[in-house]
């Protein structure tokens, strides 16, 4: 039996709807709609004895036939997620005892979040540097303290961002640069202003979910092209820009999230001039460059400067806090201008004081990133001595930068692990979420941000939900010779 609380709380076909999000993938519909309630069950995110809609209702709403909501909620109160009571109609619950195959599946008090490693958001502690930043930052305050309006962000903050991309090789001046609320911002605001409904819009398929989602709240399609190991995959890029014409391409050239990925400096060149020569604007974000871990930091995205087309997007998000909200968008003078007026619409510029922070802790130069990276290498490197030696089936190449592993499963299991996970006190996204049209089951991504003991203790729950899961065999199974640590495959 399931454990059942008495409740009249109900949610609605639209509301549901909006709850389980991109669920679609490819398989048996039926078994990927019960995935994505089984996950919003265990996330929280669909309380425990809440009334679900009937089954036409739902189809209706998703547009699905009714066998598809039909055998979704067959396999869920099969499996004990959903029970169906003569008068209350179907509300939520969890197993007692029974998981997802058959396994046994530990769920004998409800889940809380207490406890849980959260391995969905992949983000350092503040450094230790911020308080003193923050207490400058207050001193100069007066100095800056007229109207407080900057659609195009405080001068000294611009100045700052300038001699940055000046110094790396990119001669900038500050009207090149427009200070955002955030990288996410950035990308929001390029898309407004290049994107409409129907509009194509080029991203790589995995990437950063919100970009695909900033897409999408224009009206936008999100166009994917693939992107591994060596970044994204340039022929099939220039092909879908000349078959698609997309008003916009957004990339990750550096680290790519999630899969680690850099782009070398012949890939660089060849997207910059795909940009030139198509006159696309070609937006690269570049959050995470400074968190190379191994050899070099690559080189700018936009070279020299003068490719106008191309657009770079930085933020002290990954580089120092994400609690400070300040991103920047580096790009033609004009461009900058036009952007400064259509954020308008939305705010009048980013907090006075959160750019002051930013400016001190960006003049600080090194000695903040520095320590941030050894935090960073030595999480990579033990989240991958772990995995190889609690989940040797797992596979994935080791970054030289960025903040997570794409983890290759090697079985399309990633969103039944996701949610069986935060039963065993890891929250993780599954690999369907850096999607444009879901697929990536096979595929998890797992951050190396938190503390040591929390990594521990996340690879032995998830240990324990892919025993769960009955730890199935890859599809590719065979041996795999493992090399080396910054370059292979393990």
């Amino acid at each position: 039996m399931s454990t059942l609380l008495v409740s009249d709380r109900r949610i609605g076909g639209t509301g549901l709807a909006t709850v389980l999000g991109r669920w679609r993938r490819p398989g048996p519909a039926y078994a990927a709609l019960a995935d994505a309630v089984r996950r919003a069950i265990l996330a929280g995110d669909l309380p425990l004895a809440t009334r679900v809609p009937g089954e036409r209702e739902l189809a209706d709403v998703l547009g699905v036939s009714r066998t598809t909501t039909s055998g979704a909620y067959g396999l869920l109160r099969d499996e004990g997620y959903l029970v169906s009571r003569q008068g209350s109609g179907t509300v939520t619950a969890l197993p007692d005892d029974r998981a997802r195959g058959g396994a046994a599946l530990p769920l004998h008090r409800p889940l809380a979040t207490d406890g849980v490693v959260d391995l969905t958001i992949a983000a350092c502690p503040a450094p230790r540097e911020l308080h003193d930043a923050a207490r400058r930052a207050v001193d100069a305050l007066p100095r800056h303290a007229g109207h407080g309006y900057a659609p195009l962000g405080l001068d000294v903050l611009r100045a700052v961002i300038a001699d940055r991309y000046t110094a790396r090789g990119t001669p900038t001046t500050p009207d090149q640069v427009l200070v955002t609320t955030g990288a996410q911002h950035a990308i929001a605001l390029l898309m407004r202003t290049h994107a409409g409904p129907g509009d194509r819009v080029v991203v790589e398929q995995p990437t950063y979910p919100h970009a695909i989602d900033a897409a999408r709240s224009v009206g936008a399609r999100p166009v994917p092209v693939p992107t591994g190991r060596d970044g994204t995959d340039l022929d099939l890029l220039e092909s879908t820009v000349r078959q698609v014409a997309p008003r916009l391409v957004y990339l990750i050239p550096d680290h790519h999230n999630p899969t680690g990925a850099t782009l070398d400096g012949a890939a660089r060149e060849r997207v910059r001039a795909l940009a030139r020569r198509t006159g696309t604007v070609v937006a690269g974000d570049e959050v995470l460059t400074d968190l190379t871990l191994d050899g070099p930091a690559p080189e700018p995205f936009a070279g020299d400067g003068r490719a106008p087309r191309v657009v770079a997007i930085g933020s002290v998000s990954k580089s120092h806090w994400g609690g400070l909200r300040v991103g920047w968008l580096r790009g033609p003078a004009d461009l900058v201008a036009r952007l400064a007026l259509a954020r308008r619409s939305a705010d009048l510029g980013t907090a006075v004081l959160d750019q002051l922070v930013a400016v001190e802790l960006l003049r600080l130069g090194e000695a903040p990133l520095a320590e941030r990276r050894d935090r960073l290498r030595a999480g990579r490197d033990l989240l991958a001595g772990l995995l190889a030696e609690r989940l040797p089936e797992w596979r994935f190449a080791v970054p030289r930068g960025g903040q997570a592993l794409w983890v290759d499963l090697g079985t399309p299991v990633s969103s039944a692990l996701s949610a069986l996970a935060l039963a065993h006190g890891v929250r993780v996204a599954p690999g369907p979420a850096f999607g444009v049209d879901g697929g990536l089951e096979d595929r998890l991504r797992l951050p190396f941000t938190v503390e040591p003991d929390e990594l521990r203790r996340a690879v032995d729950g998830l240990a324990l939900a892919w025993a769960a899961l009955g730890a199935p065999g890859r599809a590719d199974a065979g041996p795999r010779p493992l090399v080396g640590a910054t370059a292979g495959l393990v």
